[in-house]
């Protein structure tokens, strides 16, 4: 039986990343990404709605976002679907969904830092292209 588990999203980040690295090394940088969803009501209002997505890169594209992205910033996001769960300091098993990124473009530009891309390849090898180098 073939599956599939794949997101995609484009937003703005909604805060910093920020970069950790485990035990071992490796680095790891979470952010968050807020997406919009406008429609109109059968009453004719219009609506907005924005949701909120918990995003986990690892390694080479750990660093590049890191060094990257900027709150406010539009991204492209691919990854898979994770819930991570664990226990609280106060002992309460919690949860939440988080995409883990294989794949960020970086779609506006900001400063001298040019629109870009990082990838995770396998191996969690990332290759970055000569043009999105900023120097």
């Amino acid at each position: 039986m073939v599956s599939v588990n794949r997101m995609t999203l484009i937003g703005n980040l909604g805060s910093e990343p920020e970069m950790r690295f485990t035990p071992s090394g490796r680095p790891v940088t979470s952010f968050r990404v807020a997406t919009n969803w406008r429609y109109n009501t059968p009453d004719g209002e219009r609506k907005e709605e924005t949701e909120w997505f918990s995003i986990v890169a690892w390694g080479k594209l750990a660093e590049q976002c890191n060094q990257f992205l900027t709150k406010g910033r539009l991204v492209y996001v691919e990854g898979r679907l994770r819930l991570h769960t664990w226990e609280g300091q106060d002992g309460q098993k919690r949860a939440r969904n988080e995409v883990i990124a294989d794949r960020v473009k970086f779609l506006d530009r900001q400063g001298n830092v040019p629109a870009g891309e990082a990838k995770t390849e396998e191996g969690d090898v990332n290759e970055v292209e000569p043009e999105d180098i900023p120097f």
